[in-house]
C-alpha cells in the first residue's frame, strides 16, 4: 500500500507541474490565432446599417447590410475583406433584384437579375459577360444572349436558330 501511495503523491505533483507550466506557456506565448469578432454598425440615428464578423480587421464571414427601415439591402460573405461566395440583393421594395457568385470581390460563375416580368441568367468570368446570358418571362425562355470579353457576340429567339449556330453547345 506504502508503494502506491507514493506513486499516487508523485503523479499528483507531477500533474501540477505540468498543469502550471502550460498556464505560463499560454500567457506568455503571443496569441497563435486571431480572434474573430461579431460587429454592428449604426447610423447616426441609431439604425442598424450592417453586421458581420471582422478578424484582423478585416470582413470575414457572413455579412448582412440593411435599408434605413430595417430590411435587407444585401448578404453573403466575405473573405479578407472581399466578397467571396454566393450573394443576394434586394431593393428597398424587398423584391429580390440579384443573386450570384463572387470570387475575390469580383463577379464569377452564374448571375440571376430579376426585373419585374423577367429573368436574366447570366455567365461571368473576371467580372465581365462572358458565355450566355438567357432571358425568361412568364412564358419561358424567350432569348439567349453570347457575351465574350463583355461584347455581345450574337442573339437568338428560337431554339432551332440558336442550335444552329452553336452545335458545340449541350442541354
Amino acid at each position: 500500500m506504502l508503494v502506491f501511495k507514493s506513486l499516487y503523491v508523485k503523479t499528483k505533483i507531477m500533474s501540477a507541474s505540468i498543469f502550471i507550466k502550460t498556464i505560463c506557456v499560454l500567457f506568455l506565448l503571443p496569441p497563435l490565432a486571431s480572434e474573430k469578432e461579431f460587429i454592428k454598425e449604426y447610423d447616426e440615428s441609431g439604425t442598424l446599417i450592417k453586421e458581420g464578423w471582422v478578424e484582423n480587421d478585416l470582413k470575414e464571414g457572413y455579412w448582412v447590410y440593411y435599408f434605413q427601415d430595417g430590411s435587407t439591402q444585401k448578404k453573403g460573405h466575405y473573405h479578407k475583406d472581399k466578397k467571396e461566395g454566393y450573394w443576394y440583393f434586394y431593393s428597398e421594395e424587398k423584391a429580390l433584384l440579384k443573386e450570384g457568385h463572387f470570387a475575390s470581390g469580383i463577379k464569377n460563375g452564374w448571375w440571376i437579375f430579376y426585373e419585374r416580368n423577367k429573368k436574366v441568367k447570366m455567365q461571368f468570368e473576371n467580372g465581365k459577360r462572358e458565355g450566355f446570358a438567357l432571358e425568361y418571362t412568364n412564358h419561358g425562355l424567350q432569348k439567349a444572349i453570347k457575351y465574350e470579353g463583355n461584347q455581345k457576340k450574337g442573339e437568338w429567339t428560337s431554339l432551332w436558330s440558336f442550335r444552329k449556330d452553336n452545335p458545340q453547345v449541350q442541354f
